[in-house]
């Protein structure tokens, strides 16, 4: 459903608006060619043109494809059509693209041979993404239209879609323009390395990229060596990457000279290792700017753009635009947009004004433009009446006044009511010299309810012991919040490169 406010103003067309400002800039970059964004507008046009004969008005196009130029033309050209674009992960199997075609009652699939043969049902038709020429009259599409679908991974069951309006995705570059200095500008030149069925690359990625007219480099299958080429090839001045790029890089010998032009590293997507970033920092001399955000934000909420932008271990502070509160078990407003809660609030939290600025953890709630209006179909689970949306996750807020993420109230375990966070234990665990990773679910337990056990990936060979782990743990943790330790090669990742805990836990 379109936002009532939004209804007569016209969605923005980045792709028409990038043409127009710079049609001879190089809008992509390839292996294989550069397209500018003339030459790509004009594809996009195609592409909707075509879109517009195949669905009707807010008919969902599934779009199953990797980091190519087909998957930009037919995402952009869905938007321009008036469609609804469902980015569907190309790796998923035949029963995740079953449900999520499915669930979205997708009209019409886009997806290259292998991906169409992965269908089982002979409904929706599925259709190459070189759509050819036609000659569909275009609509009048408004900013408060639903553009997009994004399915989330969660932490359990199946999937659920997320609706975001043209007016949220635009809505989230506005926020981040509003930082000084500018963290993406028209002259870059932006690494497209993350999946773009992903929130985090398509709208922060794809999306920036096309919303300043700067030139991305397309990267389908991300390879240190190989990525770290292609930015010394490009002269990349922008990455956009999650911790394990950043990892990747720093220990790849070419790294400092490939990444000599690059003025702006940001990771986000998960939490990333201060180690790793101090790595990364001794290998190239750059630092890493931190985000968070969700799928459900269209996705930034907060960066140490904001804040500190050489702070490892913070998620910074929120964007201008975006509010942001923690919020206690009890409903009680513990912090909000770097304050902290008025007096009256703080007695009956038993904290002083002089001791709020260093708070106790609470649930992230946001309100903003860039946020989501539900979950498909129906809406459930938005905002609410007044805006505010919780997100689910844990965080705190240090004596700066920046943010610090604990944990995701899913996955908090109660050993015997006392509250253990999984990512205070991973941290220990990760800053042992001879652990390369870790993650820590809750586990039934007859005498305390739960108990926290740890699955270890070892850096090095011989892998340490479970015991040596736990006599680590033992000299930084409480006794309540030692976990028992099972010693593992690899640990389940998701295309972002968070640990998919839920399989862990099955």
């Amino acid at each position: 459903m379109p936002d009532s406010a939004l209804v007569d103003v016209p969605a923005r067309d980045p792709v028409a608006a990038a043409a127009a400002r710079r049609p001879h800039h190089p809008a992509l970059i390839t292996p294989d060619a550069t397209l500018t964004w003339a030459e790509l507008d004009a594809r996009v046009q195609e592409a909707a043109r075509r879109l517009v004969m195949l669905a009707r008005p807010r008919d969902r196009v599934a779009i199953v494809l990797g980091n190519t130029v087909d998957f930009v033309v037919t995402y952009f050209g869905t938007l321009r059509a008036g469609r609804v674009a469902v980015p569907l992960n190309p790796g998923y199997t035949a029963d995740e693209l079953d449900h999520a075609i499915g669930d979205c009652q997708a009209t019409v699939v886009v997806a290259d041979l292998a991906e169409r043969a992965k269908l089982r049902s002979p409904t929706p038709p599925c259709v190459p993404p070189d759509l050819g020429a036609a000659t569909g009259d275009l609509p009048e599409v408004r900013a408060g239209d639903l553009a997009v679908l994004l399915y989330t991974s969660g932490t359990s069951g199946r999937p659920k879609g997320a609706m975001l309006s043209h007016a949220a995705l635009a809505a989230n570059h506005d926020q981040l323009d509003a930082i000084e200095p500018p963290v993406v500008g028209p002259d870059d030149v932006v690494l497209l390395a993350m999946p773009l069925f992903h929130a985090y690359g398509l709208n922060t990625g794809l999306g920036t990229v096309a919303h300043h007219a700067a030139t991305g480099v397309l990267v389908d299958r991300f390879d240190p060596a190989a990525s770290l080429a292609v930015m010394a090839e490009r002269r990349v001045t922008v990455a956009i990457g999650v911790p394990g790029m950043y990892s990747a890089w720093s220990r790849q010998p070419s790294a400092s000279i490939a990444l000599a032009a690059l003025r702006t590293a940001v990771c986000g997507a998960a939490p990333l290792n201060p180690a790793e970033a101090a790595l990364f920092t001794t290998a190239t001399g750059k630092n890493i700017l931190i985000g968070y955000g969700l799928t459900e934000t269209a996705p930034v909420l907060t960066t140490t753009a904001v804040s500190d932008r050489a702070k490892t271990g913070s998620i910074g502070r929120p964007l201008p635009g975006v509010s942001l509160r923690l919020r206690s078990a009890g409903g009680h407003v513990l912090w909000e947009d770097g304050t902290a809660s008025p007096e009256e609030d703080l007695a009956e939290l038993d904290l002083s004004v002089e001791d709020s600025a260093g708070t106790d953890p609470g649930e992230i709630v946001v309100r903003g433009a860039n946020l989501f209006g539900g979950y498909w179909p129906d809406g459930r689970d938005g905002p609410d009446g007044d805006g505010w949306w919780a997100t689910g996750d844990v965080a705190y807020a240090d004596g700066d006044g920046d943010l610090h993420l604990v944990d995701r109230i899913g996955e908090l375990i109660l050993v015997n009511g006392f509250n253990v966070y999984p990512a205070e234990i991973e941290r220990v665990l990760d800053s042992h010299p001879a652990v390369a990773e870790s993650a820590v679910i809750g586990r039934p337990d007859d005498d305390t309810g739960q108990r926290p056990h740890a699955y270890v990936v070892a850096a090095l060979d011989p892998a340490p012991t479970p015991a040596e782990l736990q006599v680590f743990c033992a000299g930084q943790l409480a006794r309540f919040k030692l976990p028992s330790i099972e010693v593992v090669s690899e640990l389940p990742h998701s295309a972002t490169g968070k640990v998919r805990k839920r399989e862990l836990s099955s």
